[in-house]
Formats: C-alpha cells, sequence, structure tokens
C-alpha cells in the first residue's frame, strides 16, 4: 500500500502537468480567435480602442514634453483621467459625459470658491464649522437630487462629478492657501481632456447613437420576421425532432427573438445618448423617443412570438396528419406576416414611408382559408367520445383505492407485549415498513403525472388542443401587427421620411377591420 499511493499520486500530478500543457498550447489560438471575433463582429471596436491610444498619447504629451510640463506641471493627470473615463464608444455617449464631467467642475469650483471666499472673512474657529456646515448641507441637497427621475437620466454623472470637486477643494481650502490656483490649474488639464475626446469622436471616425438606434430598429424587426416564419416551418416539419427545455442560442427562432425582448435598457440608452449627440447630416433628425414606443410595441409582438415558440416544446403535440390538414394556409399567412414585417424593417433602413399595400387581400384570403380548414374539421375540436375518458377515470379511481388498502394491511401494529428482543424487532419493521411506504409514496409521484397524462391524451378532442393553441397565436400576431404598423408610419411622419413610390402593380390595401372580423369569427366558432 506504501509503494501504490506515490505511484498513483506521480500519475496524477502527471496527468495534470499534461492537461495543464496542453491548455497553455491552445491558449494562444483560443486568444487570437476571441479577439479575431471581437474584432469581426463589429469592427468599430477596433477604431475605438485605436481612438483611445491615440488620446491617450496626445494627453501623456502633457507629462513627456518640458515646456507643456511646466506650464501646467503635475495637474496634467487630470487631463490622463478625463480621457479614460470620458472617451465613450459612441459620441452621443462622449458628449454625454464630457460635458457633464466640464459643467460640474465649473459650478462646484465657483460654489467653493464662493464658500471659501465667504469662509476667509471670519476667524478660524467660525471657518471650519462653516466649512463643515456647508459640506453637509451640499452633500446632502446633492446626493438627495441624484434621486430626481430626470437628473439621475441625464445629468448623473455631472451631480456626481460636481459632489467630488466641491469636496476636494472646500475641504483642502481650510489646510491650502492657494487653492484657487490649484482648482484653476485642474479645470484647464480637465478641459483639455474633455477637449481631445471631442474631437476624437465627433471628428475621427464618429460612431453616432442614433444610427445606432436606427439599425438597431431595423434588426429587430428582421428577427422577429424570420423567427416567425422558422418557427411556423419547424412547427409543420414532417421530421420528428427531440424536444429540448432548454432554449438553445444557436437556435434561429430564439436568436431572432431574443434581440428585441433584451432591448428595453438599450434602446433607452441609445435614446438618451442620442439626445446629447449634434446634427450631423441631413438624415439625422430621429425622434428618439419614438424608436423607444415603438421598441416597447416590438416587444410586446415578440412575447407572442415567444408562446408560439412554446407550442413546439409542449408536452402534448398534435399528430402530424392532423397539422397537415392546416399546413398550407398556416404558411400562406406566416408569410404574408414575414413580408409586412420585412417591408416595415426596409422602410425604416431606407427613411421613406412603408407601401400602401403592406397588409393585402392575400393575408386575408390566407386567414380566410384557415378559418375555413378548422370549420371544415369540427371532430377534431368538438369531441363525443365520453367513455374512453370515463373508463380512464375509473381506473385511475380503483388504482388509488388500491394503493390505500396495501397501505392499511402494512400498516398494521405489532403486539403491544414488548421485551428487549421483540423491541428490536418491533424497531426494525417499523423502520422496513417506513421505508417500504416512502417507496410508495416515491411511485405514486411518479405514476400520478403518468395517469394524468394518459387521462388527458384518451380524450378524443386533445388531439387538436395543441394546434388550437397554435393557430390563435399566430393569429394573434396578425392581429398585433397593426399596432406596428400604426408606430412606425408615426415615425415616418415625425421623422420626416420620404414618400412612398408605388410600383406599377397596385395592390388592394387589407384594412386591420379585417383581421378583427376574422378573430371574432375565429372566437364564435370556439363558442359554439
Amino acid at each position: 500500500m506504501e509503494l501504490i499511493l506515490p505511484v498513483s499520486a506521480k500519475e496524477n500530478l502527471k496527468k495534470n502537468m499534461k492537461a495543464i500543457s496542453e491548455k497553455l498550447k491552445r491558449f494562444p489560438g483560443l486568444l487570437w480567435r476571441t479577439v479575431w471575433r471581437v474584432g469581426r463582429d463589429d469592427p468599430r471596436r477596433v477604431v475605438h480602442a485605436l481612438k483611445v491610444g491615440l488620446s491617450l498619447t496626445l494627453v501623456s504629451l502633457l507629462y513627456l514634453l518640458e515646456p507643456l510640463f511646466k506650464g501646467i506641471g503635475q495637474n496634467a493627470i487630470w487631463a490622463v483621467m478625463t480621457v479614460v473615463v470620458v472617451l465613450e464608444f459612441t459620441a452621443g455617449a462622449t458628449l454625454c459625459k464630457g460635458l457633464n464631467r466640464g459643467i460640474g467642475t465649473l459650478l462646484a469650483g465657483s460654489l467653493a470658491f464662493l464658500i471659501g471666499y465667504i469662509a476667509e472673512k471670519t476667524g478660524l474657529v467660525f471657518r471650519a464649522v462653516f466649512i463643515g456646515t456647508a459640506v453637509f448641507v451640499i452633500g446632502t441637497a446633492t446626493t438627495y437630487m441624484r434621486f430626481f427621475p430626470y437628473i439621475k437620466r441625464n445629468y448623473d454623472y455631472g451631480v456626481l462629478i460636481f459632489l467630488l470637486t466641491f469636496n476636494l477643494i472646500t475641504v483642502s481650502s481650510y489646510r491650502v492657501s492657494n487653492v484657487l490656483k490649484i482648482a484653476h490649474e485642474r479645470f484647464y488639464t480637465i478641459a483639455i481632456g474633455c477637449g481631445i475626446c471631442l474631437v476624437m469622436t465627433l471628428f475621427i471616425f464618429p460612431i453616432w447613437s442614433g444610427e445606432d438606434l436606427h439599425n438597431s430598429t431595423v434588426i429587430k424587426l428582421e428577427g422577429l420576421a424570420k423567427s416567425i416564419e422558422a418557427c411556423v416551418n419547424e412547427y409543420f416539419n414532417d421530421v420528428e425532432k427531440e424536444k429540448t427545455q432548454d432554449k438553445s442560442p444557436e437556435d434561429p427562432i430564439y436568436k431572432g427573438y431574443k434581440a428585441v425582448l433584451d432591448s428595453k435598457s438599450q434602446d433607452e440608452t441609445l435614446a438618451l445618448h442620442a439626445s446629447w449627440e449634434p446634427r450631423h447630416s441631413r438624415h439625422c433628425r430621429y425622434p428618439w423617443q419614438q424608436y423607444v414606443k415603438l421598441g416597447a410595441v416590438l416587444r410586446h409582438f415578440g412575447y407572442t412570438v415567444v408562446a408560439l415558440h412554446g407550442c413546439l416544446q409542449s408536452e402534448i403535440q398534435t399528430p402530424q396528419h392532423c397539422r397537415v390538414l392546416f399546413k398550407d394556409p398556416c404558411i400562406r399567412v406566416t408569410t404574408e406576416l414575414s413580408r409586412a414585417l420585412m417591408e416595415l424593417a426596409n422602410s425604416i433602413r431606407n427613411r421613406r414611408h412603408c407601401s400602401p399595400e403592406i397588409l393585402s387581400d392575400n393575408l386575408h384570403e390566407a386567414l380566410q382559408d384557415l378559418n375555413n380548414a378548422l370549420k371544415s374539421q369540427p371532430r377534431l375540436f368538438l369531441g363525443s367520445n365520453n367513455n374512453q375518458a370515463t373508463n380512464m377515470l375509473a381506473v385511475a379511481a380503483a388504482h388509488a383505492n388500491s394503493s390505500q388498502k396495501r397501505e392499511k394491511y402494512n400498516g398494521v401494529s405489532l403486539s403491544s407485549f414488548k421485551t428487549d428482543n421483540s423491541a428490536l424487532l418491533e424497531w426494525k419493521s417499523k423502520r422496513m415498513n417506513n421505508e417500504h411506504s416512502r417507496s410508495e409514496a416515491a411511485e405514486r409521484k411518479v405514476l400520478r403525472p403518468q395517469l394524468s397524462k394518459i387521462a388527458i391524451t384518451s380524450l378524443e378532442f386533445s388531439e387538436a388542443l395543441p394546434f388550437a393553441a397554435f393557430a390563435s397565436l399566430l393569429v394573434e400576431t396578425v392581429a398585433r401587427l397593426d399596432n406596428i404598423i400604426e408606430e412606425v408610419e408615426e415615425l415616418g411622419r415625425i421623422a420626416c421620411f420620404k414618400e412612398f413610390k408605388p410600383g406599377d402593380e397596385v395592390i388592394v390595401n387589407f384594412k386591420t377591420q379585417k383581421v378583427n372580423v376574422t378573430l371574432n369569427h375565429f372566437s364564435s366558432q370556439g363558442a359554439e
């Protein structure tokens, strides 16, 4: 045994060293693939990294060049800190932070100078009390103002800089005599850093938050169109696929609507930063809040797509031979719905109003065909075989009664006369009975959902119930399409999009009232 342990330890050590060496060999390749993937996904990230490096080099000259260092001194480090903190990915974010930092520093310095000037006219003791009181009052009021929604949304960073600068200058003025000169030098260096950041972000390969918000809206519309089409095609696919409860990130259906559901914070941030950006082209008149409203409507539409995707994961599925009866009208509805979403995406991308025939008669005809197909198969939705259900429920009740009888039989107590051996035997028998009862309880827990599933699937109309939910959600997406069209038209009106130029072929518009009539018709059929 003494020889085996060292040998096994050496083998484990060799295996660990070999695994570590293999990981080290793979690390450069993994690192390079990660670097390449990040830059390939968005080449602007490489440009932004180069701009940050160039900005830091420029502000470092304040330290490296002797004439500049003599003029500014040790406060040049504030310019470096400003570049690191202020320079953001988009121009709007940089302007928001830069102007907040500059205005906050200026206001804090002015207020600190005023308080210091008043404190100098008093005695030493009263001066300390006055400065302490001013720090308490300003700190409390400023911190409380940060809870205001408007200030927190637009000027939170500036208020934080104001609080920091005010305390640094006011408290240090009690011990330092030339605090005003220090404040001026720091303000100049911060202004230099902000100036470099603004030049880099506005004039050298600028990245606009408004453009990102505009393009992200287009991508979300296209993603929803692809997601719905892929979902319906997979539902009517003849190939049986194994159901997975967890949504894979590579699933095209999941990828299509995930970007929409996760877009609330991103849309609000981009809209806020875009409001700080100057007008840089004739196409940059962005109604920021309208984009946010459109994003909210798209998220509500996306919830329906999520429910539609959930029909593919349900425990009880409609048989394939039943789905085929409704495949053609469902595919046609999905095609027209995807076409409308893609048309909306193209209209926003090209900054023009959407086509007037975006809701055509083809969609109405597809919905009418789906309605006729549902009416032609009444037995799938109105079952009449109640005997099977009664028999299955009787079987479940008989199983429950037999289980209770077994419990009573197993639960018979022993004689009350006990000796040492009999008490031991009784304790062992009770333990065995408890284990047996626990195993039966576990068996019943497993068997109960199986019996419930058998009882549900035995009902004749249950075969069509999953498809009824699927068809209802598909029609619901058509009904919610009208809300998206209204928001896109409002966006085009406020943003002054160019007018749509109709083609040679004119298609009669499909009004939303027809969708509502069709929905009501489906509801009346279900009530019957």
